[in-house]
């Protein structure tokens, strides 16, 4: 719909009104700029447009504030309300209005996978698309807790962890079999069959069907301590306190919830903190907590509701859900998961029982929570504060964003930047950079810094050129003296960037910590008292785009060291190269191998096996 001719506000609202009908779907206001202010999900749009269009007493200052700013509006219309709520979830993620809430970590959660793409399936953590096959229980709440639950079940149940590729080139056990946390399939020291027992029983244990298998370990501890083995029953009570041990540090384990998501929502002076448990057969897998950004005056409905349609947006639901307080369209939010989940999903509000001990429970975490975090926020806006009085500021700023760059003589070179705000690292917003100018000289740090720079700030020209989304940062800090301050003020200059201040942090002569100096354009050299609170805070931010910076490094250096030799023959996959692996055992046998050892590997043509041949025999 075109914008209307009215300037903003009421009138231009009511503007719309002529063109609207009664069907479901979506409205986005606007401001001068086109910029997207709201977005919203009616089920039907001419009423709840017309909500907007004259004041009313139930009006919030927020509410009020946003209408006055719209000065056009956009509307898709939909076939159910269900359909509306799902597109309305998409935009505010995509658009991130700023009067909505707004999830801002909307992180993936890990799995426990049991492949089955071996005879000896493999147990291992997974992350992303569920592509690979085998069996998936999860989500977990985090990456440690994961960890800690796989580290327990290869004590109890002696399930490998190693690639498909180590295991089928060993020769001898491994150090996990020495410690009794791998069976050693790969040498033949159990059977397939036994191996599949364990495998069942491990999927048995993370099914929730644990006390079967606790009862037949001790039967066999008996069994081989009536029978004087000894050190076996040892190992069996080994694994039973394993298992005992996960579910001891699980903490809740409910007895009549089998699966379900556990979300408690905590308010307090216009900050909110949500807290979310997953509870998958029967055992707590972990929370984890989140801070949407909201308005002072959202009602606890409206916050819970936009919270689970973003957290569910790319999350596949469990079947029930135990929440804190009932949100908005509770009737849209169920049609909408079970849809998602192809099976019927529960929304629970609970006033007794377990499931009120769930949420409570649920509920202290997030107060906790939301009481930490305030405070940290309180330190760091006073540490924002002082950095902007020791470099001479304008304002207090409220987006740092740091950068560094990494390399070995020149070799993998790559750069890096954080992003520090009120809030503490904004670790969503980092960003790396590979070198794209072929005439940078490998090791000229000075270019390096440059190219970054120059790419980050044209960047931000063509995707907010008017400044209006936050992006623009108040403050650079690059890690270098005053040659990089020079490059990197040369670029700003040639840019038409003068209100971006820039400053740039040198180790002391002594290149130790504590003597740091610091550099800005037309300023003499400075350095801050040894026990300054903001030198601790430079410190730190400068130790975490190091470490970022670092970590980008070594994993592109250890890519390009990797890199498998058969990558550069036209022909040879992914399926291909592991067939020709697993016959030869390294890509250096098989670059040394006869013509007729490679036509006889599965799945290689004479073509192919000629093609192969020639590639490391071309003379």
């Amino acid at each position: 719909m075109k914008p209307s001719n009215k300037n903003s506000g009421y009138e231009l609202i009511h503007s719309y009104l002529t063109a609207l009908d009664n069907s479901p779907g979506v409205y986005r206001m606007l401001d001068e700029q086109n910029r997207v202010l709201y977005v919203g999900k009616a089920r039907n749009l001419r009423n709840r447009v017309s909500s907007y269009s004259r004041p009313s007493p139930s009006h919030s200052s927020r509410i009020a504030r946003m209408i006055s700013e719209t000065a056009s509006m956009m509307f898709l219309t939909t076939s159910t309300e269900t359909e509306a709520l799902l597109l309305e979830q998409n935009l505010i993620k995509q658009l991130k209005p700023r009067y909505n809430v707004l999830l801002r970590d909307d992180k993936s959660f890990p799995n426990i996978l049991v492949s089955k793409e071996h005879s000896f399936p493999q147990l291992k953590k997974h992350r992303g698309n569920k592509k690979e096959k085998g069996s998936y229980f999860g989500p977990f709440a985090s990456a440690s807790a994961v960890n800690r639950t796989l580290n327990q079940l290869q004590k109890a149940f002696m399930l490998r962890n190693c690639s498909d590729s180590i295991f089928s080139n060993r020769t001898r056990p491994c150090l996990q079999y020495q410690i009794k946390r791998c069976s050693a399939p790969c040498v033949g020291r159990i059977s397939e069959q036994e191996y599949f027992k364990s495998v069942k029983d491990a999927q048995n244990f993370l099914s929730g069907k644990t006390t079967n298998i606790q009862e037949n370990l001790a039967k066999e501890m008996k069994r081989a301590s009536d029978q004087m083995e000894f050190e076996k029953a040892a190992s069996i009570r080994d694994r039973i306190g394993a298992l005992t041990q996960v579910q001891t540090r699980q903490g809740i384990n409910p007895r009549s919830v089998k699966e379900a998501d556990v979300i408690a929502l905590h308010v307090d002076k216009g900050h909110a903190c949500v807290q979310v448990f997953f509870i998958r057969a029967h055992q707590n897998w972990g929370n984890s907590d989140f801070y949407p950004k909201i308005s002072d005056d959202m009602s606890n409905a409206e916050i819970m509701e936009g919270f689970i349609g973003q957290f569910y947006n790319s999350k596949e639901p469990a079947r029930l859900l135990i929440l804190s307080h009932e949100p908005e369209n509770s009737d849209l939010i169920t049609d909408l998961l079970s849809e998602r989940l192809s099976r019927k999903v529960e929304v629970s509000v609970p006033k007794r029982g377990e499931r009120l001990e769930l949420v409570s429970g649920a509920l202290r975490n997030a107060v906790g929570s939301l009481n930490r975090k305030m405070a940290e926020t309180a330190t760091q806006t006073k540490l924002l504060k002082d950095l902007a009085k020791v470099f001479g500021l304008r304002s207090t700023p409220r987006r740092i964003e740091v950068f560094d760059n990494s390399h070995i003589q020149g070799a993998h070179a790559v750069g890096a930047m954080v992003v520090v705000g009120p809030d503490g690292f904004m670790k969503n917003q980092y960003r790396k950079f590979n070198f794209k100018n072929e005439n940078l000289v490998p090791g000229d740090d000075f270019g390096m810094m440059r190219e970054v720079l120059e790419r980050r700030i044209r960047r931000l020209s063509k995707e907010d050129p008017d400044r209006g989304l936050g992006m623009w940062p108040d403050l650079i800090i690059i890690d270098g003296g005053a040659g990089q301050v020079s490059a990197v003020g040369k670029v700003l200059a040639d840019l038409g960037i003068e209100d971006v201040a820039m400053v740039g942090v040198a180790k002391g002569v002594d290149r130790n910590h504590g003597k740091e100096e610091f550099y800005m354009l037309n300023r003499p050299a400075f350095a801050l008292g040894k026990n300054d609170p903001v030198l601790y805070f430079i410190q730190r931010m400068r130790d975490e785009v190091h470490n970022f910076v670092i970590g980008t490094h070594r994993s592109k250096r250890s890519k390009t060291i990797s890199a498998n030799l058969l990558d550069d023959i036209p022909g040879v996959g992914a399926s291909r190269k592991r067939a020709l692996l697993d016959h030869f055992g390294s890509s250096k046998r098989i670059k040394s191998a006869h013509l007729s050892d490679l036509k006889s590997v599965d799945g290689i043509s004479s073509g192919l096996a000629e093609r192969i041949y020639n590639h490391f025999n071309d003379t």
